[in-house]
């Protein structure tokens, strides 16, 4: 494997943390997971205000620790798939905190951005919104929890985010980038599927590829 840091990137209800520890398990590399733990994520989705502040800046200094910590562990040394970019944090930004809330937010973040070390390859996975639905609903449903419940983005929520990462992707050139088209290919895909999206893996180099796996 010629890149030894992935990051895996994508809207709600995509599959990255699925596909994350399924590469990495198949290419003996260390996974990263994000903890998506948030004590601010509820009232965000209840639209208390100042909640979607306090959830941004929660998610952006906790991703900002672990990559922090990976670095300085010389994790990065080795093959590494996480389940996200450190950069997408600004979709969310962008599309859930107002003018002044932004302010705030940018002048954190590009003081901690410059500590986080780029990935290698990025893989973007891309579903149409009616397949987030319905991944987001039935995962809440196999968790059957009612705090789980609660912390389910609405549809609407999901359309507006899933356009955002497409924007954000269209435009995004810092890395090489494979998009990956997910509408027939999830966690349970199957092992000829998941070897099939290695090899283009491995064949990647500069720029962008768009990818539809097999079905």
């Amino acid at each position: 494997m010629s890149f030894q840091y992935i990051a895996i990137e994508g809207p709600i209800g995509v599959g990255k943390s699925s596909l994350a520890e399924r590469l990495a398990a198949r290419l003996d590399a260390t996974a990263v997971l994000e903890d998506a733990e948030n004590p601010f994520l509820a009232d965000f989705y209840a639209g208390r205000q100042g909640a979607a502040l306090q959830a941004q800046l929660f998610y952006l200094l906790n991703r900002h620790r672990q990559q922090l910590t990976l670095r300085q562990a010389n994790l990065f040394a080795q093959t590494t798939i996480a389940d996200y970019l450190f950069d997408k944090d600004k979709i969310f930004a962008y599309l859930n905190l107002d003018d002044n809330e932004l302010f705030i937010y940018q002048r954190l973040y590009d003081l901690l951005v410059r500590d986080v070390p780029a990935p290698d390859l990025v893989i973007y996975l891309q579903a149409p919104t009616d397949v987030l639905v319905r991944r987001v609903k039935t995962r809440a449903r196999k968790e059957d929890e009612t705090e789980q419940e609660r912390l389910v983005p609405d549809d609407e929520y999901l359309r507006e985010l899933n356009e955002a990462y497409q924007h954000f992707f269209f435009h995004y050139s810092a890395t090489p980038l494979l998009v990956v088209e997910t509408s027939q290919f999830d966690a349970q895909a199957s092992d000829e599927a998941l070897e099939d999206l290695i090899r283009q893996i491995r064949s990647m180099q500069g720029g962008t590829r768009f990818y539809v796996p097999r079905t």
